[in-house]
């Protein structure tokens, strides 16, 4: 366990996710963590040269700003960068981006994973990696700009999108484990990138960069932070991928607890010592990532959040202001159960007109079609705690273990219908929160870097002491079962669709 210090200590955790990103001060007094955010900026990926990309710049400016104004409130003994998954920058032989990183939503990613599919096949892209076959996974992206583009001419250096904000404070030029293993192109198992796939699908290898482990010390901050405000601050890679971090501030984690970090994604998955990679994970397409002090975390990409995000979206260019906590009252109000859709269909993958995509796939597999925000609502939130439950089901017959309880952690743990759905579908314990574990993981894992905090087992004994949990139990609904197996159903028939199942 950690020993009580004399004085707190300051960490900084820079939080980017797919629709807004934050810097938060968290502070460890030798019993109690805790954070705080000092500052929020949204963003979002927006067309160049005909492609989805990231405003780096915009991110960089919010991210500096963001830590010079936390800094002017007390010393910060470290800044730790963690982000969404599989997106990368390019960096020429200076250190500089040879253009905007690319946007996983791009449409680009869907002809891409069917040009690797039908270059090695399935199976090879999935025993080579362990990685979940997906649209939206760094290797298709690598693969289109292979082949219809000259920006992998101009790079020297990949780094993974947590890494190339590490990279603009550190100087540093190197990739973090649990960054890397989403890329579909990186082995947790032997800990090293896969070249022989790239060579075969013509990715040159000469990109990739070395792997650190997260807790690697990157240097003093540099450049103008690191001459005024951040003097003296180590830049620390934490879990780079948020998922990751969230997960170790996960207060239960383990075989038999499914995790589920809720926000734009859902990643619903349990932690084990150690990658399956076999027929049957294969089978069951689930993705092996890289976790904290070698760990895996064997789990699913569900869409998550993002499609009431889109609906949002949609609604407001409407005239429609709904807040999150206006959708959900209105869809409590709904019958659960009337439709349901496969969340990880093509059809919700890119930006657009959300809702009338719920309602086509509705009509489109002769279910009542949801007429109003209310019902939309009910229908994603009952499809996505269904989803839940299918790959629950879809671990316990590949690890031999059923879990027992659910741990719900991020900015969807507040969402109570979706908490109380998920109990109702798994029929299991749902425990929600914390809220803030990627920030409270990101912060955790440079402490235990700085000596504050001996491992993970006292990181999770600080979170559980420290973080505000409740409990949601199942409810008896015979609907949710008939539910979950006309799910199964769709699932299939939109993965033989994707070219992941036999036609």
């Amino acid at each position: 366990m950690s020993t009580p210090t004399t004085s707190t200590v300051s960490v900084a955790a820079v939080d980017l996710g797919a629709e807004s990103g934050r810097v938060v001060r968290a502070e460890f007094d030798g019993a109690r963590l805790t954070v705080e955010e000092t500052s929020r900026f949204p963003h979002g990926p927006v067309p160049v040269d005909g492609i989805l990309r990231w405003d780096v710049d915009l991110l960089a400016r919010s991210v500096t700003d963001g830590l010079a104004a936390l800094a002017a409130d007390g010393p910060v003994a470290s800044v730790g960068v963690d982000g969404w998954g599989v997106d990368y920058g390019l960096l020429d032989a200076d250190g500089v981006l040879v253009d905007a990183p690319t946007c996983y939503r791009d449409p680009r990613q869907v002809p891409a994973m069917d040009q690797a599919l039908a270059t090695v096949g399935r199976e090879r892209l999935y025993t080579a990696t362990g990685v979940q076959l997906n649209e939206i996974n760094t290797v298709f992206a690598l693969l289109s700009d292979a082949r219809t583009t000259t920006r992998l001419d101009r790079a020297a250096t990949l780094l993974m999108l947590p890494d190339v904000f590490s990279h603009l404070l550190s100087g540093a030029r190197v990739t973090e484990f649990t960054a890397a293993s989403t890329s579909g192109l990186f082995h947790i198992g032997t800990g090293r990138w896969v070249t022989e796939l790239a060579d075969e699908l013509g990715i040159p290898t000469r990109v990739f960069p070395e792997v650190v482990p997260p807790g690697t010390d990157l240097g003093p901050v540099t450049g103008e932070l690191g001459a005024g405000p951040l003097a003296g601050t180590r830049v620390i890679a934490p879990a780079g991928h948020d998922t990751a971090s969230a997960v170790v501030a996960t207060p239960s984690a383990g075989p038999d607890v499914l995790f589920i970090s809720s926000g734009t994604w859902s990643l619903v998955g349990v932690e084990l010592p150690g990658p399956v990679v076999t027929p049957a994970s294969l089978a069951a397409n689930l993705t092996n990532e890289g976790g904290y002090a070698g760990t895996t975390r064997l789990l699913r990409n569900v869409m998550g959040l993002w499609l009431l995000q889109e609906c949002r979206r949609t609604w407001a260019a409407q005239g429609l202001q709904l807040s999150y906590a206006d959708l959900i009252a209105l869809a409590g109000a709904e019958l659960p159960l009337r439709s349901v859709v496969n969340p990880n269909a093509r059809d919700f993958l890119g930006r657009g007109d959300m809702p009338a995509r719920v309602q086509d796939y509705c009509r489109r597999t002769g279910q009542p079609v949801p007429a109003t925000p209310a019902a939309v609502t009910r229908c994603v939130v009952d499809s996505l705690a269904l989803s839940y439950r299918t790959t629950a089901e879809d671990i316990a017959a590949v690890t031999g273990t059923a879990p027992s309880s659910v741990s719900i952690t991020g900015g969807g743990s507040r969402n109570e219908l979706l908490a109380q759905a998920t109990a109702d579908a798994t029929g299991l314990p749902v425990r929600c929160g914390p809220v803030e574990a990627t920030s409270l993981g990101n912060a955790a894992v440079q402490l235990v870097a700085l000596g504050e905090l001996g491992g993970i087992d006292d990181v999770r004994a600080v979170v559980a002491r420290t973080a505000d949990l409740r409990t949601w139990s199942p409810r008896s609904d015979q609907r949710w079962e008939q539910a979950a197996a006309l799910l199964r159903d769709r699932t299939q028939d939109d993965d033989r669709q994707r070219g992941l199942l036999p036609t």
